[in-house]
This record gives C-alpha cells, structure tokens and sequence, in this order.
C-alpha cells in the first residue's frame, strides 16, 4: 500500500521541530518536503517585512534571488497572494505579471504560461510570510493540491515559529514597525539599510555585531574603501540599546581642518569669521543617541585631544566658549588605513587609538565574501529594475561567472556601481524596451575583460643611500600617483578607483606630498 504522500511529506519537518538546525539547513528542508508532496520546478519561502517580501531561501531559482527585494507595490500577483487566507492558484491565462519571471533556472523565455500556487503563512494569527510554487507544465496542479498546500503552510509556519525561538529572534511586527519609524525619524533617512550575505566571514560579521550591538563598547570599523563600514555601524546602532535615539554620521575626510572641531563640538557666535550665529556639534546632536566618525584618522592632531578628552569625561566646549556641555554618546570609527601603523608613524594618538579600538572590527574584502556578490548583485538588479521600467533584470551565466573572478578592488560601492552602469549599457544596446533584459558580461565591462596583457611594473625611483624611509616612500608614492593621474588626464575620482583609495584621501596625500 503506497503511504499517504502528505504523511510522507510531513512527518521528517514534524521530527525537525525538535532539532537544533542552522535556519538555512530547516528552510532547504521545507523547500525539499514541499517539492516531494507537489512536485514543480520553483519553490521559495518569502518573509514579510512592511511592504517587502523579503527571500530567505529558494530552490529551482537563480541564486541572486536571494539578494532582491519584492515590493508588494510593483508586484500585484504577490498582494494577490497575500490578500487570501488560504492557498491560491493564477489562472494559466492570468495577466498579472509574474515577479519570477526570467528567474527559473533552466528557463531562458517568458513564463507566459505556467502553473503558479501560493499561500501565506502566519504565525500566532499575524500574517508572517509567504511560500510560492511555480510550474512550467499550466495543468501541474489541482484541487487536492490546493488542500495539500493548506496542510502543508500550517507545518511550515510551526517550522518557521521553531527556528525564530531557537534563534531568539521572535519580536513583535508592532515593536518592529515602532522601531524603524523611530529610527528614519531620529536619523532624517529612509529605513536602515541592509546587509546581505551568507558566506561564513559575512555570517562571522553579523554575529560579531549582533554581540557588540547589545553594549556600550566603542567600536573601530576598519577594512576597505567600499566594504560598507557605515552599513556596519548603522547594523551596531540598530542592535543596540540607543536603537530609538538617534545615529549621527561624520566623515572626517570630507571637511577642512579649519571646520572639522566646530563641526564635532559645535561653535558660538563670533568664535570665527563666519560663525555668524551658535551652533551645536555632532556630539550633542547624537546626545542620548550614537555618533559614527567615518575616516576618523584623517582627524588633525590637534582635534584628536580634544575628542579623547569627551570620550574620557563626556564633557565639551563648543568652540569660542568657556562653558563646559556633558552628553552621553556612544562612539563608533572607521578608517582604511592601519591605525596601529599611523600611531607608530606618530601620526595618531595613540592614548585616542587605545580608546576608540576598544571593540575592533574589521569588515572583509567583497573578494573573500566567495558567492556573496551574486546575493549583492541581485539586490542591486532588483533596485535598478522599477528605474529602467523592466518587468526582470538578471545576468547572463557568463556575466555571474565574470562577477565571481573579478578582485573588486572597490568592493561592495564598485559592485553597485557597475550594476547600474551595466544595466543601462545592455538596455540601450535594444532595439526597443524588453520586458526581460539579460547582462552579459560584455555589457559589464570588467578590466580582466579588456585585456589580459600583463601590467608593466613600476620602477622604483632612484633615491641616494642612507635616505630614510619615510623619505623613500614618500618618493615612490609621489611618482605612482603623478603616473596614475597622468594616465587618466589628471581625473582625480578615475585614479582613486584605480589606486584603490578613497579620493579625498589621494587629494590630501598629494597635497602634502607637493603635487597639489
């Protein structure tokens, strides 16, 4: 006697409710059970959040999925989804668009006719999520099949309830809601931005923030141009319990030396020629709240005193006054550069680098992040997708395999920047607007791409003997930048890129070194 297919489904999620499971590991399970009971060609579990559907896991479909972010209000077969109770199955001749399309994986065309099931799954009677199934055959599914998927959905929202106990990540939709309003109020900016990754060093990172997020530790976010230190900040603010009071940013690197402690402390009236009226610094902006200090070894040394001293006693002057300001902040810095190195250069404080590294954290590489950058090109796809007016925007086999060798010496903001680029390079390459429109990586433009001719090697420049170092190296960096710059006709934002730095930092380093 053949067993019950649902019974068969069922019974191993049943046994998984017990276990330990990684939250990836529990939702491949779902995927696969719901597959063996309906079988199809794309199943994904989707999370509500506000107006997102948000993928945490698929299979059958490409792997940036899991990088996009569906929009309930430019999807109007998922609201349909949601608007139900139960399971709902589109009619083959259905017009509403189709938020997969050109994402099954084995399927190049359009999914003008096919078979599309989806129920919403709710926990404790609030609306949670969503699981969707696709089929290339329009007559994979039936009646039963509508009942089957009912039975299922009630499983997987005990699974789902499982893993977020485990997890401790069960919070209320209200409070959560509360929270982000709070959090764009305080911050003047849209809701936080997100981090996506499922590599180990990027899942080390959000473990490593979510533990420091929950104290009042200063943290130093060190790593690369273009890693996303200030993302990585904006995450420690979220998770900590300044979360509703405000996050307030600076980059140091951006200001003149002249503005830079008038900024951080604020000024009174007449303390300056143009300080025309009083003025509150970012410290007592952030009051009660978080302050980020990007770039913060670009501070002159003379600022550096000034800041350890808040951070010891929490107590400021605004500049051209004498009455002393206590605040509570919370202190997080980030920097490129080898801190520890611009100590022992004499260049930083090194009593202001004990305090503010008391929490290092450094953020890693795109290029150690291994598949991580199909998640974050599919974010972006997905992001340029509603600007150009696309029903789908995806990469070509070959474009992934390009976005996986590439070094990306920019890291994350290259990544971002290169979608967009290359997004409107292949559409203006149609004839008239697709519906679907594919990037190959000839549309990505990637330097490996351009040639393969090895770089010819700088010469080191002559220097006499007994010359110190410092004196060397500043002669070998003045002659790389004067060569870079000359090869991009003097374009300083170009030779950043290529240099690997951030421009205003390359435009402060010539300056000392006489080439501006």
């Amino acid at each position: 006697m053949t067993a019950n297919p649902l019974l068969t489904a069922l019974i191993p999620l049943v046994a998984d409710l017990s276990r330990e499971l990684p939250e990836a590991e529990r939702y491949r399970r779902l995927l696969l059970a719901l597959r063996q009971l309906l079988p199809c060609d794309a199943v994904a579990l989707l999370r509500l959040e506000g107006e997102v559907l948000v993928p945490l896991a698929v299979d059958g479909l490409s792997t940036d999925t899991l990088g996009r972010r569906f929009k309930l209000g430019e999807h109007p077969r998922l609201q349909a989804l949601l608007a139900q109770r139960g399971p709902t199955r589109f009619a083959t001749d259905c017009d509403l668009p189709d938020p997969y399309d050109g994402l099954v994986e084995g399927h190049r065309g359009h999914l003008e006719v096919h078979d599309c099931l989806g129920c919403p799954l709710y926990l404790q009677d609030q609306l949670w999520g969503l699981l969707t199934l696709d089929s290339l055959d329009p007559a994979s599914f039936g009646r039963v099949d509508l009942d089957s998927l009912a039975a299922f959905a009630s499983l997987a929202a005990a699974t789902v309830m499982a893993n977020e106990r485990i997890a401790q990540l069960l919070r209320r939709v209200e409070d959560e809601h509360q929270l982000a309003e709070v959090y764009k109020q305080a911050a003047d900016q849209h809701r936080p931005r997100e981090l996506i990754g499922q590599s180990p060093l990027h899942k080390r990172l959000q473990e490593e923030i979510a533990l420091v997020g929950d104290s009042e530790l200063t943290v130093l976010i060190s790593g690369e141009t273009g890693v996303g230190k200030e993302l990585v900040a904006e995450a420690i603010h979220a998770a900590s319990a300044r979360a509703m009071r405000p996050l307030i940013s600076l980059n140091c690197a951006a200001l003149p030396e002249t503005l830079v402690e008038s900024e951080l402390f604020g000024h009174v009236r007449g303390a300056f020629s143009g300080a025309v009226s009083e003025r509150s610094g970012k410290f007592e902006l952030a009051d009660g709240g978080t302050l980020f200090l990007d770039e913060v070894g670009e501070l002159p040394v003379v600022v550096q005193a000034k800041l350890l001293r808040v951070l010891q006693s929490g107590q400021l002057q605004r500049v051209g006054s004498d009455r002393e300001h206590r605040v509570n902040v919370r202190v997080l810095a980030a920097s490129n550069r080898d801190l520890a190195e611009e100590v022992r250069a004499g260049r930083f404080r090194a009593d202001l680098y004990h305090r503010l590294s008391v929490y290092p954290l450094r953020v890693p590489a795109l290029r150690e992040r291994g598949r991580d950058v199909l998640l974050l090109a599919g974010y972006f796809l997905e992001d340029n997708r509603p600007r150009l007016g696309l029903r789908s925007l995806r990469l070509t086999a070959d474009a992934q395999k390009a976005l996986l060798a590439h070094d990306w010496p920019g890291n994350v903001r290259e990544l971002e920047h290169l979608i967009g680029r290359a997004a409107l390079k292949a559409l203006s390459a149609c004839a008239e607007r697709p519906r679907i429109l594919s990037i190959d990586s000839q549309a990505l433009d990637l330097p490996q791409q351009q040639s393969h001719a090895e770089p010819t090697p700088l010469a080191l420049p002559e220097v006499a003997g007994g010359v110190p170092l410092r004196e060397a190296l500043d002669a070998y960096q003045k002659q790389l930048i004067s060569q870079t710059l000359a090869r991009h006709q003097h374009k300083w934002a170009d030779s950043a890129r290529e240099l690997g730095v951030d421009r205003a930092n390359l435009i402060r380093l010539a300056r000392r070194l006489g080439l501006k």
